[in-house]
């Protein structure tokens, strides 16, 4: 299908890749790095600049991890309209995981895919995984198929999409829950497992389905990714990026001078000294919170690290959203230690304080939730949603909401970081 000349024009601009920042959270900070680690060029932009109409300025929308429903929520009805608009005038979507649910019918509708229910998935299933690929450009040069996955929804598709990789064998450092695949495959049993645990996870229930799939809606194409491409210290899928890249965005720039590093973006009020000692003392301040936080559920047997940005944590804790907590708090410490001076940058005291505000009731609140949860693994079956200690009931809502998303106080205290950083990551 012939695309159309608008989007031929903006792929040779030099940033023709946006990235939609919203409700990606620490997903987002993993692509930032990713993409900025492979040389790729890219502008970070949020709901509201797709409702003005920002797109026409692009030739790919790229769509991080993160809830599916709460970026359909950020996007509003104009925001999937603008998207529609977009892919099928010719431009190119790209989503992983979360953003890869957008597109499909449960979300904004971009390709005839659904997402297969929970209780027929294996909704707890986390590392790496060996993929069957079919012959396409995205893979060329690519000698291992091995990826990351980190708890993926599956799809359901029709003939209408193309299957570019299917899911084969998990690795043995693999997890499905909080049980290792290697250790189970040797000397455990699945079915035993699933009947304690009342959910899927054997992951040769994954073998064959779909995990990258690619699709067109009008003029544009779908690549949809079920893998995340963007983990850390990933080789192969380092320049499975480049590939993406080349192959979505032709003329797109790759391998290009590094961009401004993410510490340099943001800078405290030049020229008062006060203002900057205070800044300073903030972000200790929250620094030795947060690692008192994660410090707690290391000693406690709760979590442990699996890479430079994930903890894998035992079930009947909210681990993601402490592990999420932790590297945004740590993002802003980082840019504000290591900063220049730049004449006019903004003041991010205001921001400090207000994430300082939310962020110390919630991790006192959490460490004692999690030393409640740790003495209820051992007289009870808890998830991170059921529990029978009425106490531990309270405090979860309090600090999470009953929404699997996430929400209460959690919510609050992330949306906060997440402005500081967003704004932080746009400046030149």
């Amino acid at each position: 299908m012939k695309e159309s000349s608008k989007f031929k024009i903006q792929s040779s601009k030099l940033t023709p890749v946006a990235v939609l920042w919203d409700e990606s959270f620490l997903w987002g900070v993993m692509a930032y790095k990713a993409l900025k680690a492979g040389r790729l060029s890219f502008d970070l932009i949020r709901s509201e600049d797709i409702r003005k109409g920002r797109l026409k300025e692009y030739a790919l929308l790229f769509v991080p991890g993160g809830w599916a429903s709460n970026k359909l929520k950020a996007l509003g009805d104009d925001g999937a309209r603008e998207i529609k608009r977009f892919v099928h005038d010719g431009g190119a979507y790209l989503g992983f995981c979360g953003g890869a649910g957008l597109a499909t019918m449960d979300g904004i509708g971009l390709v005839p895919v659904q997402r297969r229910p929970t209780k027929e998935r294996v909704p707890s299933f986390s590392g790496r995984i060996e993929l069957t690929t079919s012959p396409h450009p995205v893979w060329q040069g690519i000698s291992e198929s091995v990826f990351h996955a980190w708890w993926p929804s599956q799809f359901l598709v029709d003939g209408s999409v193309s299957v570019l990789a299917a899911y084969g064998q998990a690795m043995p450092d693999s997890f499905s829950s909080d049980v290792n695949v290697g250790d189970v495959e040797a000397v455990g049993s699945w079915p035993e497992l699933e009947r304690v645990y009342q959910i899927n996870l054997d992951p040769k229930r994954l073998l064959g389905e779909p995990a990258v799939i690619e699709g067109r809606f009008g003029a544009g194409k779908v690549l949809l990714s079920l893998v995340h491409f963007d983990t850390p210290d990933d080789r192969s899928g380092a320049a499975m990026l480049q590939n993406l890249w080349k192959y979505l965005v032709p003329n797109a720039e790759c391998g290009m001078p590094p961009i401004e590093t993410f510490e340099g973006r943001l800078h405290a009020d030049r020229g008062m000294h006060d203002e900057q000692t205070t800044n300073s003392e903030l972000v200790v301040e929250l620094e030795e919170a947060i690692n008192d936080l994660i410090a707690l559920g290391r000693r406690n047997f709760l979590w442990f690290r699996r890479n430079p940005m994930l903890l894998q944590w035992r079930r009947g804790v909210r681990g993601l959203e402490y592990c999420t907590l932790y590297v945004m708090v740590k993002e802003v410490s980082e840019l504000l230690k290591r900063q220049d001076r730049e004449p006019g940058a903004p003041n991010p005291a205001g921001n400090l304080i207000r994430i300082r505000e939310l962020l110390l009731p919630f991790v006192e609140k959490a460490k004692h939730l999690l030393v409640r949860e740790r003495y209820a693994m051992q007289n009870e079956h808890i998830t991170y949603e059921r529990c029978d200690d009425r106490e531990i009931q309270a405090l979860r809502e309090e600090l999470f909401s009953r929404m699997k998303s996430h929400g209460g106080l959690f919510k609050e205290v992330i949306a906060e970081v997440d402005r500081l950083l967003f704004s932080a990551m746009v400046r030149r």
